[in-house]
């Protein structure tokens, strides 16, 4: 078995604890690959000293921005991710430092599940791509006011938002940038995508849930400056005035290990600060 270890070694603890997981993983007979240059900080072999293929699963080591940096910088790598947390509460990362080598021990004995979550990908008229495990944005960039975008649902034509920009996010996505501008939180499982608006200029304008497989057409109609197409908060390329932007349904699905102990509602209560509390009949 190989696994690929990805520690933020900038996070508090992050080295000794990657040390911890190799050290216990290389003990059960399990080659421990990291990035290249971590792999000799923390007595790894170098992930470039393998095929991708090879590996059977990937320990993200960090927290959600983490695993969303993995997935980006090494796309040909299909792994299912196991996300051990290191700072506040994740939605990906779910395993706290508590409970990791309780998890390791579940994940070599096979007790986990993988979920396979929706994931999009966008296209412009020039043939830019990008693919998203939380959501693709198009924003007003350096433009000092609001920009017009038209939306298109399957070439049918669904509004037009004046608007900081729009939010297209996954289900996966929705507790993200979303729910910041204020779109609605959907299970991770759910097959859907939600299109929402940022600080829109009339509150008429709400979010709208729409099922996977229709594409979304986002045109900037503004004779202003580009506008940035931002994905994953990590990457972006610009978008003139009458540019179309195409987004659909993604081929390739995010592969997350979660545990049997996993509880999503509590995470949600938990993070989201959630203070009701259960009455007793």
């Amino acid at each position: 078995m190989i696994i690929a270890l990805f520690a933020n070694i900038n996070k508090n603890h992050a080295k000794p604890i990657a040390i911890g997981i190799r050290e216990f993983l290389q003990e059960r007979g399990v080659k421990v690959v990291s990035e290249d240059e971590i792999a000799p900080i923390i007595g790894a072999e170098p992930l470039s000293s393998i095929k991708p293929s090879e590996v059977n699963f990937s320990i993200s080591l960090g927290g959600d921005g983490t695993i969303l940096r993995i997935f980006h910088a090494y796309p040909d790598l299909t792994a299912p991710i196991l996300g051990i947390n290191l700072g506040s509460l994740g939605f990906m990362a779910e395993i706290p430092l508590e409970e990791i080598y309780p998890s390791l021990e579940n994940l070599l004995a096979g007790k986990y599940t993988i979920q396979n979550r929706l994931m999009m990908e966008g296209e412009t008229i020039h043939k830019q791509c990008c693919i998203a495990i939380n959501e693709i944005v198009v924003h007003r960039a350096q433009n000092p006011s609001l920009v017009e975008l038209a939306i298109y649902v399957d070439g049918n034509y669904l509004n037009t938002f004046s608007a900081d920009g729009i939010i297209i996010s996954t289900p996966n996505g929705s507790t993200a940038y979303s729910l910041a501008a204020g779109g609605p939180i959907l299970a991770p499982n759910l097959e859907a995508i939600v299109i929402t608006p940022i600080s829109p200029h009339t509150i008429s304008n709400r979010p709208i849930v729409l099922l996977p497989k229709k594409e979304i057409q986002v045109r900037y109609l503004s004779e202003y400056e580009s506008v940035e197409v931002i994905y994953d908060g990590f990457s972006k390329f610009s978008m003139q005035t009458g540019e179309i932007f195409r987004i659909f349904q993604s081929k390739r699905s995010f592969s997350l290990i979660t545990m049997s102990n996993y509880d999503y509602f509590a995470t949600l209560r938990t993070k989201l600060g959630w203070s009701g509390k259960l009455k007793k009949g």
